[in-house]
């Protein structure tokens, strides 16, 4: 009997690749704002993120149809949010918050009670290094990935007596567009190449690996070492 995995923002981007790499070993409940991407294999449901009340009711769901959840992917998020703080409107900012790190503490909350009676639970929570490092202007969107490595930290911390692990991937530069790139933006990176989404299916992998139970509360930063770099102004 496949075990389930629960997977947030699939339709497009990280998420996409991540529930069509998984499909074919876990029965994948796919979770979206947007529209049905129609993947082989995938379970999919819509849900707001920024609903706590609707992923409650969709996680209920799940559990009534298919019974115990093993592995869970935060992943959805509003992303492209690059505005000047002096146009940054608190209501945005606010959402943004509550989409990304208050809906990842929403999809633990009602994983853990899906995952109640099972033999083991993992969590990984897509953050970013922009919870490391940042542009100007992505205020928003790096306090909620900042605010996502923090609570995995104490989600491990909190959920110690219990077969669970708690872990984030910060991914770096993840190119997942058809722009194409130049050289200058592979040679940049110490690893000699911009990322993938299979980089991430890769360490998603390892995190969830059911004999991996002693990797805990731990940010896993996915850069090609871009994060380990000095950058000196000419």
């Amino acid at each position: 009997m496949q075990e389930t995995m629960i997977i947030t923002g699939i339709s497009q981007g990280i998420g996409n690749v991540l529930a069509r790499s998984f499909s074919k070993a876990y029965r994948v409940i796919g979770l979206d704002v947007g529209d049905d991407p129609q993947l082989s294999g995938v379970t999919f449901m819509q849900v707001d993120l920024g609903d706590h009340e609707a992923v409650a009711e969709t996680f209920a769901a799940i559990g009534e149809q298919f019974g115990p959840a093993h592995v869970l992917i935060n992943n959805g998020g509003v992303s492209s949010l690059e505005t000047p703080m002096t146009e940054l409107d608190v209501k945005t900012f606010k959402h943004v918050i509550d989409v990304n790190l208050v809906g990842t503490f929403a999809c633990a909350k009602a994983f853990l009670t899906l995952n109640e009676n099972a033999a083991y639970g993992r969590i990984v929570n897509v953050a970013s290094t922009r919870a490391l490092q940042n542009e100007p202007d992505w205020e928003a969107y790096g306090a909620s990935k900042g605010g996502i490595v923090a609570l995995t930290h104490s989600m491990a911390v909190s959920l110690a007596g219990r077969p669970v692990t708690v872990n984030a991937i910060s991914p770096g530069w993840i190119h997942t567009s058809d722009e194409v790139l130049r050289d200058i933006d592979h040679r940049q990176h110490p690893s000699g190449r911009v990322g993938t989404p299979t980089d991430i299916v890769r360490a998603v992998t390892y995190l969830i690996d059911r004999d991996n139970d002693f990797v805990n509360g731990h940010n896993l930063i996915v850069d090609g070492g871009m994060t380990k770099k000095m950058i000196y102004e000419p």
